[in-house]
C-alpha cells in the first residue's frame, strides 16, 4: 500500500482530517484535506466535525486548532516545527505592554503562542488586520504584535496610530529591497507580489500586497500571466498547480522556511497510527486565548 493510501485508509479509521498550510512541502499538500493560509485553517478548525485534526504546519497552528476544539484530538507531525517569529513575544511582554499603554487594544497576530493569545484583546491574520484594527472604532491607537511588519503595513491603511512590538518572520523580514529589483530586471513584465510581513520598502515595490490566500486568488482571476511572488517558496506549489499556463518566480532563492519543511509522508502516517505528538493548551489559557481567537473569526 502506497502512502496515499495508507493515510486514506488511517483518516477514515481514526475519523480524521489533514489541514496543511501553503508553505508546507507539496506532497503534504497533495494529502490535505484542506489548504489555505492561517486565517482559512482557523475557519476550518473551528468547523470540522472530525475526530482528529493532523495539522500540518507550525506550533502555534495546532495550538489554534485545539483552542477552538478543545473536545477533540490534535496532533502535529512534528513537535519540533516552532515559529520564530511567535518565540519573539512572551505572555510577561504582553502584560508589559498592557501596563505601560493601559486600556489599548492588544490586536496579536495569529502567528503567536496560546499564552500569548490570552494576555491579547483579539488576534488577526495578514488577511484580515486592517478590519480587525477597523473594528475599535473607538479606540484612536492600537497596539499590534509580535510583527512589526504587518503593524507598518496596516498603519499605511487606518488612521489609527498603531503601536507595535519588534518581531518579525526572518524569512520574510531578509527578503530586500535589492534581491526584489534584481528579480524585476530578470522579469520586466511579470507582477510583484508581497506578503504584509514584508519590510515596508519591499512592499513599495509590490504591485499587490496580499496574504498568501490572497495571493492565490489574485493570481488565478488577472489576467497577467507572469508573477514575482514575496513568500515563502512553498506558495508556488498551488501557485502553478492552479494556474499551469502562467509563470511564477519566487522573489529570491532564500525564501524557505526550514521549520515548513519539516513535516515528512512519514511523519503524518506515524502521527495517524499513534494520535501523537498531541497538542494541548491548559483550560485556563484556552478559555482566554478563544475569547480572542473567536473575535478575530466573527470580525473576518
Amino acid at each position: 500500500m502506497n502512502f496515499k493510501d495508507r493515510v486514506l485508509k488511517l483518516k477514515e479509521e481514526k475519523h480524521a482530517i489533514i489541514l496543511a498550510h501553503n508553505y508546507q512541502p507539496p506532497e503534504i499538500q497533495d494529502i490535505a484535506d484542506l489548504t489555505g493560509d492561517s486565517l482559512e485553517l482557523s475557519r476550518q478548525a473551528a468547523s470540522t466535525k472530525a475526530q482528529v485534526i493532523v495539522f500540518c504546519g507550525v506550533a502555534f497552528m495546532a495550538e489554534t486548532a485545539a483552542i477552538l476544539n478543545p473536545d477533540k484530538i490534535v496532533i502535529l507531525p512534528r513537535l519540533d516545527a516552532g515559529c520564530p517569529m511567535a518565540d519573539m513575544i512572551t505572555p510577561e511582554d504582553v502584560i508589559s505592554i498592557k501596563h505601560e499603554h493601559p486600556g489599548l487594544p492588544i490586536i496579536t497576530y495569529v502567528n503567536s503562542t496560546a499564552a500569548v493569545k490570552a494576555e491579547s484583546t483579539v488576534c488577526c491574520t495578514s488577511a484580515n488586520s486592517i478590519r480587525i484594527v477597523e473594528s475599535f472604532a473607538k479606540a484612536d491607537s492600537v497596539y499590534m504584535a509580535p510583527d512589526q511588519n504587518l503593524a507598518k503595513y496596516t498603519a499605511r491603511h487606518t488612521q489609527k496610530k498603531v503601536l507595535y512590538w519588534h518581531g518579525y518572520c526572518p524569512i520574510h523580514h531578509d527578503l530586500t529591497e535589492q534581491q526584489v529589483q534584481l528579480r524585476k530586471a530578470q522579469y520586466p513584465d511579470a507582477m510583484f507580489l508581497a506578503h504584509p510581513e514584508c519590510r515596508p520598502e519591499v512592499l513599495d515595490l509590490a504591485d499587490v500586497v496580499q496574504s498568501t490566500s490572497g495571493m492565490l486568488r489574485y493570481a488565478t482571476e488577472s489576467p497577467r500571466n507572469s508573477f514575482i511572488v514575496g513568500t515563502e517558496e512553498g506558495i508556488l506549489y498551488p501557485m502553478r498547480r492552479q494556474n499551469p499556463e502562467k509563470n511564477f518566480y519566487p522573489a529570491s532563492d532564500k525564501l524557505i522556511c526550514s521549520n515548513m519543511k519539516k513535516t515528512s509522508l512519514d511523519d503524518v502516517v506515524r502521527s495517524l497510527e499513534t494520535l501523537q505528538p498531541r497538542i494541548t493548551v491548559p483550560e485556563e489559557i484556552r478559555v482566554r486565548a478563544l475569547d480572542a481567537v473567536e473575535k478575530m473569526l466573527a470580525a473576518s
